[in-house]
């Protein structure tokens, strides 16, 4: 990421609770026109992070640079940045329109605009004819829309939204995921979103921010953090990784599950690992196809639609798998399987 089209720059940012640390020394720099998820478990610092860029909470040290600027004391409403909360924070009593000019009239934009303004972003979100009826009359994925305009129509600096989307149900929650990337998009505007859901973040992020216990663990694009996590915390909480205990074997070779194979590390010999490989990086094998491979047995299995999902359990491991329906055919829970992991497809890092 250039420094010359860094919009954001998160400089050695931490905060403090009383005693309890929330954020730890985090640096990142934001592109402009990027749409950045901070991701991680509940309590990792990813809204309290997202608050401080908002301006409703104080870094305990730090800068927030915005176009080379700092404006860590510059007060929330003069940050000029549109914010999406998990609540919506939309006034029931006002008409949809007057939600969406809200921003505009507090700025002193004429009538006129505000109009034009509102007309134009209803349009944008595909709702051209609710302008003069009340907010509590909308349905849930309307009123997320209208949250989403309201936060445009300013035409903000940033564009800010903590788990806007988690309240609605999976398939409303799948179109606006969909909408909401495609409005990013078309205004162009930098984008910081807050969720736990690791799909959302995939499917929206130009850049994942991975963090835990208020830090930052990996900071990279979602193919990247998804196919070379930086640690196993990593792995395991994006996607279905399975972590399998192992050590480095004499020449160099990884020995897990029992087998040995061949792996490039830079782990000295007799170091303890953990190797993640994902669910659909294990192939089975009818158990009789090979003298070789771990023999595993199938103790659950469960339809996806697309795909199948099963759990093997193979020498003391219970290993996650996911593989096509055509590949699955004929296993059964109580079958015996053969596992077969390709080497370049594993992860591999220090136990300790």
């Amino acid at each position: 990421m250039t420094t010359q089209n860094t919009h954001l720059h998160i400089d050695g940012v931490s905060k403090n609770f009383g005693d309890v640390k929330a954020l730890s020394d985090i640096d990142l720099k934001i592109e402009r026109g990027s749409f950045v998820c901070l991701l991680g478990p509940s309590g990792c610092g990813k809204t309290t992070l997202l608050r401080i860029i908002a301006g409703f909470e104080t870094a305990s040290t730090g800068r927030l640079m915005l176009d080379g600027s700092d404006i860590a004391q510059t007060p929330p409403h003069k940050r000029g940045f549109g914010m999406v909360f998990q609540s919506l924070a939309l006034f029931p009593h006002m008409s949809v329109a007057r939600n969406i000019a809200y921003g505009l009239k507090l700025r002193g934009v004429s009538g006129k605009e505000q109009r034009n303004r509102v007309e134009e972003l209803l349009n944008v979100i595909q709702l051209p004819l609710i302008a003069d009826r009340p907010v509590s009359a909308l349905s849930g994925g309307q009123r997320q829309r209208v949250a989403i305009a309201r936060a445009l129509a300013i035409q903000p600096k940033l564009f800010l939204l903590d788990e806007p989307l988690s309240a609605l149900d999976a398939k409303l929650r799948d179109n606006m995921q969909i909408e909401l990337r495609q409005l990013q998009q078309k205004f162009g505007v930098t984008t910081i979103l807050v969720t736990h859901d690791q799909h959302e973040a995939m499917m929206l992020a130009d850049e994942l921010v991975v963090l835990k216990e208020g830090a930052v663990r990996q900071a990279a694009a979602p193919s990247v953090v998804y196919q070379q996590p930086a640690d196993s915390f990593v792995a395991d909480f994006l996607g279905a990784a399975n972590l399998i205990d192992a050590g480095v074997y004499k020449g160099g070779e990884i020995q897990f599950l029992g087998t040995t194979s061949k792996v490039a590390t830079h782990h000295p010999q007799g170091t303890r690992l953990q190797a993640a490989v994902r669910a659909e990086h294990i192939k089975l094998q009818p158990a009789h196809a090979t003298q070789h491979a771990p023999i595993g047995t199938i103790a659950f299995m469960r339809d996806l639609g697309p795909s199948t999902e099963l759990i093997v359990d193979v020498n003391g491991e219970r290993l996650r798998v996911r593989c096509t329906n055509a590949e699955c055919q004929g296993l059964e829970i109580g079958s015996q399987v053969a596992i077969a992991v390709d080497p370049t497809q594993m992860s591999l890092f220090s136990a300790a």
